[in-house]
């Protein structure tokens, strides 16, 4: 990091905390004088169709991936989700009335969803995607409530946050949120139709796709110039999922609907965190909302999906020799040697959209890590694919990046070995 960008961010932060005071004379009287820590254990009385479509709109909005740690019980907290700040867990959002949210009212759940504000008056922060939910709905967000107040209430404790300080001040999210916090969120596409209107929400708001795939700034904030761009807020990178980018890749609506309510299309298989957001969140859509997220992503006159580049011979001829011999040595008995795969069991090679992308970070960390098997709707089950880092040398990986991005990819062969061994 360079010094210039040291005093960017340390200017930056001196910023947010000393807006952070000046808003904090203003409200914390509201916010944390009047901050509640009993009360009566809310009763809730709703509709069935209401709780089913709070059901319905919980699945859309992926609650329970962030609020379900691994082998935990269902939206009972404790999912660690690390940062550049530090460590923060997913809290306990069942109808307990110590550990959970039993003592929440429909107000109080309102205003954690839309202000980042939680029941005792404390500021939450932004792993919790109210900065996407600020668009959401009262009779929305009065669904969901009904809903989880249904849940079976689970007495789990949840996990203190582990960040940095100054970050773990939590009154200094008041500046960050009168700098960074809107009211919508831009369309990254252009339409007007009542399907665009509904994938609109359903992207940018219920299912928050902005927070995994648009750039962050030096402070965590969305970089909302550049939404739904691609960002490596995990290892395994948000790729960019604009209607150009997806164009590029190969994508079509049919295809993104396939991919999105089955986790498996020609253009390749949900991998990565990418892999609960189908099982848990996006397959349970209707199709009429299947089609309306697909319609938004693209544009009510989605631009055609571009045929893969020619390779340069050079480039071919770069590929066909180390990384080639690595692809038939290890590669080729699963995915076959004309890169066809098998159907609903190996992901193919041939159209794939992963070897499409221009960074090739993706690629090289499947690689390195492997894939661990995976189950997807209609029985569809992708067998594990083994780490390869102990096989092969960074020389090695890197031709063999480059031998599938050339001859499937349409991508130059300009993965070195310096690339490998930075994410290794």
């Amino acid at each position: 990091m360079t010094s210039r960008r040291i005093g960017r961010r340390v200017f930056i932060i001196a910023a947010i905390v000393l807006i952070a005071g000046i808003a904090a004379a203003a409200v914390a009287t509201r916010n944390l004088w009047s901050g509640k820590t009993g009360g009566p254990l809310q009763a809730v009385s709703a509709p069935a169709d209401v709780v089913a479509r709070g059901k319905y709109l919980a699945e859309a909005a992926d609650c329970a991936a962030c609020h379900t740690a691994p082998g935990g019980a269902p939206f009972a907290g404790g999912l660690p989700m690390p940062s550049g700040f530090g460590t923060i867990y997913g809290t306990n959002i069942t109808p307990d009335p110590d550990d959970g949210i039993g003592r929440w009212s429909a107000e109080d759940f309102w205003r954690a969803l839309h202000d980042g504000i939680r029941r005792d008056g404390q500021q939450l922060y932004p792993a919790m995607p109210y900065t996407s939910y600020r668009g959401m709905t009262r009779a929305d967000a009065d669904a969901i409530y009904a809903y989880m107040m249904r849940l079976r209430p689970m007495k789990v404790t949840n996990r203190r946050t582990e960040l940095n300080f100054p970050f773990n001040i939590r009154l200094g999210m008041l500046g960050w949120n009168m700098l960074f916090l809107h009211d919508s969120l831009p369309a990254v596409s252009a339409g007007s139709s009542p399907a665009w209107q509904r994938g609109r929400y359903l992207v940018n708001v219920l299912g928050h796709c902005g927070e995994c795939h648009t750039p962050r700034g030096i402070v965590g904030e969305m970089e909302l110039s550049r939404s739904l761009t691609g960002f490596a807020l995990g290892r395994v990178a948000a790729p960019d999922i604009t209607p150009a980018a997806l164009a590029s890749r190969g994508w079509t609506s049919a295809g993104l609907r396939v991919y999105l309510g089955r986790g498996l299309a020609r253009q390749g298989s949900a991998f990565g965190d990418m892999h609960p957001v189908i099982l848990l969140s996006t397959r349970n859509l209707t199709a009429e909302d299947l089609n309306a997220v697909a319609i938004y992503l693209l544009g009510d006159d989605p631009p055609p999906p571009a045929p893969l580049p020619a390779t340069a011979a050079t480039e071919s001829a770069a590929a066909n020799g180390a990384g080639r011999m690595s692809y038939v040595a290890l590669c080729a008995g699963c995915h076959g040697l004309d890169g066809n795969g098998v159907p609903n069991t190996v992901v193919a090679m041939r159209d794939n959209s992963t070897l499409r992308l221009v960074d090739p970070r993706n690629l090289i960390v499947a690689m390195l890590d492997g894939i661990g098997a995976e189950n997807f709707p209609h029985r569809a089950s992708m067998q594990a694919m083994p780490s390869f880092s102990d096989k092969l040398s960074d020389a090695e990986a890197a031709a063999l990046a480059n031998y599938l991005r050339v001859t499937w990819g349409g991508q130059k062969g300009d993965v070195t070995p310096a690339a490998v061994r930075a994410l290794r």
